[in-house]
């Protein structure tokens, strides 16, 4: 009889505590969907900014800036104060800027790529245009 009684103390307590808890104000929550390149666009934004930052603190970079009368703190801080949208075009640019200098290099590149191409024809016998290439004599 008395076991009968703590047990139902128990039970009354577990009612008592359940039923305070479920009348308590509950804070109203509101999701939404987020979409996918809102997330890619804030995540791309983070590191193009990190990149750029990285950019920034190279000691080239700096040499360029001092001569045109930035300083590297000033640059760092106009990147910091930019929107995602404006990084995200400066990224762009960035892109589509050569990596390497100049047009000479380009142009350089191109004719080295020529001479290899012409050069293997010229083993292989398809064309005579290199006198110091050794000729196969079935090719004569």
């Amino acid at each position: 009889m008395f076991g009968d009684r703590r047990f139902a103390r128990y039970v009354c307590y577990f009612v008592t505590m359940t039923m305070f808890l479920m009348s308590m104000p509950v804070q109203m929550v509101q999701a939404a969907m987020v979409r996918t390149e809102t997330v890619l666009t804030l995540s791309t934004a983070k590191n193009v900014r990190e990149n750029l930052n990285q950019f920034l603190k190279r000691e080239d970079v700096k040499a360029i800036m001092m001569a045109q009368g930035i300083s590297h703190i000033e640059a760092k801080d106009r990147v910091d104060s930019l929107s995602d949208a404006e990084i995200m075009k400066i990224a762009d640019k960035m892109d589509q800027l050569p990596a390497g200098g100049s047009t000479f290099g380009v142009i350089m590149g191109a004719a080295v790529v020529i001479f290899i191409v012409l050069l293997i024809t010229d083993i292989l016998g398809y064309t005579d245009i290199f006198t110091f290439v050794n000729k196969h004599p079935s090719s004569k």
